[in-house]
């Protein structure tokens, strides 16, 4: 099988070259879109990460190249057109739970550094300053941990805040057990928003979450409330995080994705003018924390993506559909 990967970075050829096999793998630097969809022609199939834009067009370019399957190497797929992609007979698979640790370490990650401003403390540090003025935090024990979304990832980070002696509040279609075991509560999205001090969202990005986070609920939250979002940045309404960081209803913003990230992320932009005027409006703020998509990147993550989204090209080109972890 010849395989067009798309948005490579030196890391993704170095774990899928560990795990390719008879699977021949072409790297290219460019995301997949309208634009580069031409560099796909000779490929059976193309491997994709979350910013390559697979709508009904570059779908039906790909289909007249003869490629016939799209292998994510990611676990959203928010930026795939799944009803054009069946409806052409490409197959699309993904990588539903690599390392959810991963995730829920970096998402505590984010929380300890907001709240014990560890980003700070090191830049004064390295000037000679070691006032503590500014650097007061709080302790997570007994405090109220919002999680949107108990899938793997979600129960991974209830086990993280389990361990600090939170209380856990919980919102999510189909409750998980195990979150129940841990003394997770299961209650509606205004209680949860109404409740809980610290509010992290693990749920995918679709048509019904897109601006999850809003005006209207931002406005039900605690004053000073810290929120996380370590999933996908559309699942926030970034205009509207803006305004409560400004009249401080959000004490403390934590960011791993951005709404329109898909200019910024993962490219090296330091010599460059940043042009998005909403992203370098968040980064005034004093009060938060941003980090560029990573995440899923632990060598453990990168194994697993790796090894999963292979097997399911292996998959793809023995016609054994059946056995893959596929969406369309």
């Amino acid at each position: 099988m010849q395989v067009a990967v798309f948005s490579a970075k030196a890391y993704d050829e170095q774990y899928l070259n560990q795990a390719r096999g008879d699977i021949s793998l072409t790297f290219i630097e460019s995301r997949l879109n309208k634009q580069t969809v031409s560099l796909a022609q000779g490929f059976d199939a193309v491997c994709v990460f979350v910013n390559d834009q697979l709508d009904k067009a570059v779908l039906s370019a790909l289909h007249a190249q003869g490629v016939r399957h799209i292998a994510l190497r990611c676990a959203g797929f928010n930026n795939v057109d799944l009803d054009s992609a069946k409806a052409l007979g490409i197959g699309v698979s993904r990588v539903p739970a690599y390392s959810p640790e991963a995730v829920a370490e970096h998402t505590l990650a984010l929380v300890l550094t907001l709240n014990r401003k560890l980003h700070k403390a090191y830049n004064r540090i390295k000037e000679g300053n070691f006032s503590l003025d500014g650097l007061l935090g709080f302790n997570l024990h007994g405090k109220t941990i919002g999680l949107i979304g108990t899938g793997r990832i979600g129960i991974a980070t209830a086990r993280l805040f389990h361990g600090f002696g939170c209380q856990l509040l919980c919102h999510d279609p189909y409750p998980s057990a195990e979150v129940i075991q841990l003394g997770g509560q299961y209650t509606s999205m205004d209680e949860l928003c109404e409740r809980a001090d610290i509010i992290s969202l693990h749920c995918p990005l679709t048509p019904d979450t897109r601006h999850l986070i809003d005006a209207k609920r931002l406005a039900k939250m605690k004053n000073g409330v810290m929120l996380i979002n370590t999933s996908r940045g559309a699942l926030v309404d970034t205009q509207a995080v803006i305004q409560a960081l400004k009249s401080q209803k959000i004490g403390f913003l934590g960011l791993d994705v951005y709404e329109m990230e898909g200019d910024l992320f993962f490219e090296d932009l330091s010599n460059q003018i940043i042009q998005d005027d909403v992203f370098q409006r968040l980064c005034t703020f004093p009060n938060v924390l941003i980090t560029g998509h990573q995440g899923f990147f632990t060598q453990e993550a990168l194994c697993q993506i790796a090894a999963v989204t292979l097997n399911n090209l292996r998959l793809a080109g023995q016609g054994k559909s059946d056995e893959l972890t596929r969406l369309a």
